[in-house]
């Protein structure tokens, strides 16, 4: 392949993950090319061509692997339950993959494919893509820049008020799906975790299902003590009526709050596209930073929200291809957040907290 060709990627799967978030920020990537959308609902077909004119459309993923080698990169956005066989189909026919989170059930399956992965020379990572968010950028700064002081608790929420549930995979009660929002939101606020504070030591976890209707946990609570001391408390819940704040970090010298969600989801739900100005906040919606008064009221000073970026993700893909250097999210850094939440799970059920330290 010529060294200024773009790298074709092809997408499994075009539900929300693949349509909403995958298609767009590829085709919206500098040496990125979106070649071949695999879906066989017609409807999504069609959907697929009319966003992406140039796409090719196929029903399944064999007829993928039976033109490997004209591709660069699979990305598989399909339900959690085909994540691992996919990956390692994939992988099998030597192309690179990203993985939609959560990668794999268990810690153990995704350390088999960063194994595979590792053994056929090949990039596997894991769409992160709340590393991207501009809150969650903007704490990383504050922590990074000292202006917080030494860090003591971090709390972090992805809460809803949605009293019915919606259905489908995601809320199923198949242990197969691993549905439920431990692996959903959690997967994100256990990442945005290890990467601010590193590895953990113990782990306890609250998960209930609280609607009539629901078949997987809709509200749940964890709890990590952090090797170096920082605790996180992490919330996903879709059955709050009255939303804490999105993150609540406790320092030594200062503290931040902050309401409200990063923007980028909604922007491409809507089918807005990454260009000038994305990812920006209005200040209202700046959080605040400062020590013995209430955010409530007005107290502290508004930090300005540094811009959301889920683009530099697959920036980050297209440069680890061409230039061999790390991907943005790797392979072991999923199987270290599914060895919490795997342990979360197991606290919950037990009523228990789980030690990891040493493992």
């Amino acid at each position: 392949m010529p060294v200024n060709s773009p790298l074709r990627v092809g997408l499994i799967g075009y539900g929300l993950a693949g349509s909403v978030f995958h298609a767009p920020l590829i085709a919206a990537t500098e040496g990125l090319l979106l070649d071949t959308v695999v879906t066989s609902n017609p409807e999504r077909q069609a959907q697929a061509k009319a966003e992406h004119p140039q796409v090719r459309t196929v029903a399944s993923a064999e007829e993928l692997w039976s033109r490997a080698d004209q591709l660069d990169l699979v990305v598989i956005a399909s339900p959690n339950r085909t994540h691992v066989p996919l990956a390692t189909d994939a992988l099998r026919a030597g192309l690179p993959v990203v993985v939609d989170k959560p990668v794999a059930g268990t810690a153990a399956q995704a350390a088999a494919l960063a194994d595979l992965a590792e053994e056929r020379g090949l990039l596997l990572s894991v769409f992160q893509n709340r590393r991207w968010d501009g809150d969650f950028r903007t704490v990383r700064h504050l922590i990074d820049t000292g202006e917080l002081g030494e860090v003591r608790r971090f709390e972090s929420r992805f809460e809803r008020w949605r009293p019915r549930p919606k259905g489908g995979w995601r809320e199923s009660g198949d242990p197969a799906e691993f549905g439920g929002l431990l692996y959903d939101l959690g997967s994100h606020l256990v990442d945005q975790a290890l990467t601010l504070f590193g590895p953990v030591r113990t782990v306890f976890a609250e998960s209930d299902v609280r609607r009539p209707e629901a078949e997987a946990d809709d509200d749940t609570f964890i709890a990590l003590e952090h090797v170096n001391g920082v605790r996180s408390h992490l919330w996903a819940s879709a059955v709050v009526p009255q939303l804490g704040p999105r993150f609540r970090v406790s320092g030594s010298v200062a503290g931040y709050v902050k309401y409200g969600l990063d923007p980028q989801e909604a922007a491409l739900r809507e089918g807005l596209r990454p260009g000038s100005g994305w990812g920006t906040e209005p200040q209202e919606a700046w959080g605040r930073l400062g020590a013995g008064e209430s955010p409530l009221t007005g107290g502290g000073a508004a930090v300005p929200t540094l811009p959301g970026d889920y683009p530099a993700y697959y920036a980050a893909i297209a440069a680890a291809l061409r230039d061999g250097t790390a991907p943005p999210v790797t392979a072991r850094e999923a199987v270290a957040a599914l060895t919490v939440l795997e342990a979360a799970r197991a606290s919950a059920a037990e009523r228990r907290t789980v030690e990891l330290a040493g493992r």
